[in-house]
């Protein structure tokens, strides 16, 4: 139709791009041992914010929990039980090795206070947060000097 606009949007290109550069990484790095991240959720609930972490197989003290610098990281590693040289595997798609994930916390966070347990799989990381003060409007009248 003559005359429709369309708005160009340059960082569509950019996410496109990244799709790609991310996809021919993968093939570069398939067939050798590689590291693998966990899949993770984060929301807000009940005035703390919950990190959800997937990790299969992975007992409770192989997981790590630390804060630095405002930055929560859980990291751990996942070891293949005994390897097996003479299988002929059509696939495999496990994958073995360490594996780490950070994320900042907000500001104000007690990091004393933050909590973890495992269940099914998962790593659930509980961050209490800070009580948000009070925000009022401050209206300041300049005077003549």
């Amino acid at each position: 139709m003559p005359g429709t606009l369309t708005r160009w949007d340059p960082f569509a290109e950019l996410s496109e791009l990244r799709t790609r550069f991310d996809h021919m990484l993968g093939e570069l790095s398939y067939g050798r041992e590689r590291g693998w991240m966990p899949a993770i959720d984060v929301e807000r609930e009940n005035g703390n914010l919950v990190v959800r972490a997937d990790i299969p197989g992975i007992k409770p003290e192989g997981v790590k929990i630390e804060v630095q610098d405002d930055i929560l990281t859980v990291s751990g590693e996942h070891e293949e039980s005994k390897e097996e040289k003479d299988k002929n595997y059509v696939r495999r798609e496990r994958h073995y090795g360490s594996f780490s994930r950070s994320m900042a916390l907000p500001a104000g966070v007690d990091a004393k206070q933050i909590k973890a347990e495992t269940h099914d799989g998962v790593v659930e990381v509980t961050i209490p947060l800070a009580k948000e003060a009070k925000k009022d409007t401050v209206t300041i009248t300049p005077t003549a000097a």
